[in-house]
């Protein structure tokens, strides 16, 4: 059952999934009417699962489940990656790949493989005031309040 993501309490499950680029108006408008359908008929052993999403910066897709109604079984879990598989394909982008790092410069957002920000941290190309992504937040409130952090605030911090 798809709700707007404001309406989720804060204890709701997220899972963000981080584009390789980002996406073009177009696509976005595409991209919304698939998540629509996606959580429209997302289901857990035949029951509905209360979920929205929002798309931030034109290249995160941060799926929330309000899991009071009913929980993600592996079954579900299953699903909602095949339909991230799907998207992939379809709009050639990466969204599963955790081995890349997002993070700030000024207003952009830029993309980088996990070794090559690596060597940025080595070069001081990023510092542990640099405005990192930290998609390993687990729920609602830690998205709104700990996904965008400075690096020495995230697992990033242990490169600087």
């Amino acid at each position: 059952m798809l709700v707007e993501f404001n309406t989720l309490p804060d204890e709701s499950r997220v899972w963000i999934f981080q584009a390789s680029r980002s996406f073009s108006e177009e696509e976005l408008q595409q991209l919304r009417q698939e998540l629509d359908t996606f959580i429209a008929d997302w289901t857990a052993h035949g029951s509905d699962l209360l979920a929205g999403y929002e798309i931030r910066y034109n290249r995160f897709i941060v799926l929330a489940l309000d899991q009071t109604l009913n929980h993600a079984t592996g079954c579900s879990i299953d699903a909602s990656v095949r339909f991230i598989q799907q998207l992939e394909q379809k709009y050639k982008v990466e969204l599963l790949d955790k081995m890349n790092v997002s993070y700030k410069q000024g207003d952009f957002v830029a993309y980088k493989s996990l070794v090559d920000f690596k060597k940025m941290a080595k070069q001081k190309a990023v510092s542990k005031n640099t405005i990192v992504f930290n998609n390993l937040v687990t729920n609602k409130h830690e998205y709104q309040n700990h996904w965008e952090v400075p690096a020495e605030e995230s697992w990033h911090g242990r490169f600087m």
